[in-house]
């Protein structure tokens, strides 16, 4: 038997042990692996776009999610004699687990919500890392390029088309006691800015007044000129927009 013969040879069992639907530390290990690599993927995008939830977090993800699919394939196979097992048991399970850890990726601040696609990028990671248990390669590897797709070029057409509405805070700090709004709620209409809710700070003391207003604005609409007309309704002392409602 020739050298080259030989190593053809360990390249067609390597590759049937891939492919395999039974589970074996040689499929088991590179699938972990490349669950791992497309989370880590996944999440090198979110970092970027400065969400806590990185590179670390999406791996983990995906990697468990793809182990809990092998244990629910290995299982029944070693134990119980069954070759295809029951997958969609744990399957399930790991699905309703990761709801709970995307919805502890969204922020509640006072009239905005922040995280919705992370908490939505974690789901579907989970999703991949269970598809690469199950030996979907192909599928898992599409996927992903489909996420950052969805994640990078959707995005930039957004901000390219408008499209939508964001969330800003407008923080007004003003002299004298100010209970009186509808002046500032006609400015704004008249800019097609809709005011979601009003949060006010009153110090008599020094006699000023602090206004945050949560709005919601078009996505390319051009707010300094909004902030110059509603500093000439009663005296003011400093005014900012903001992403964050820091109150």
């Amino acid at each position: 038997m020739s050298y080259m013969h030989w190593l053809y040879e360990q390249f067609v069992s390597m590759n049937e042990q891939l492919v395999s639907m039974d589970v074996n530390i040689f499929n088991a290990m590179w699938r972990l692996l490349l669950s791992m690599i497309l989370g880590a993927v996944v999440g090198a995008e979110r970092k970027n776009k400065g969400q806590i939830a990185g590179i670390r977090t999406f791996a983990l993800i995906s990697m468990g999610a793809c182990l809990a699919m092998l244990l629910s394939i290995y299982v029944p196979q070693e134990y119980m004699g069954l070759k295809n097992g029951d997958p969609g048991r744990i399957a399930a399970q790991v699905i309703t687990g990761i709801g709970f850890l995307g919805g502890g990726a969204m922020i509640q601040m006072k009239g905005s919500v922040r995280g919705l696609t992370t908490a939505a990028g974690i789901w579907v990671t989970a999703i991949i890392g269970m598809a690469v248990g199950v030996g979907m390669y192909g599928v898992s590897v599409g996927a992903t390029i489909m996420i950052l797709v969805v994640l990078v070029l959707f995005e930039r057409y957004e901000k390219w088309r408008g499209m939508g509405q964001v969330s800003k805070v407008i923080n007004l700090y003003l002299y004298g006691i100010v209970y009186d709004v509808k002046a500032y709620k006609k400015v704004l209409a008249q800019n097609d800015i809709h005011i979601r809710s009003i949060y006010a700070q009153y110090d008599y003391d020094n006699n000023t007044s602090e206004l945050n207003m949560v709005i919601l604005a078009h996505a390319r609409q051009e707010l300094i000129p909004v902030l110059e007309k509603l500093k000439e309704v009663n005296k003011t002392k400093a005014i900012n927009i903001s992403n964050v409602v820091e109150i």
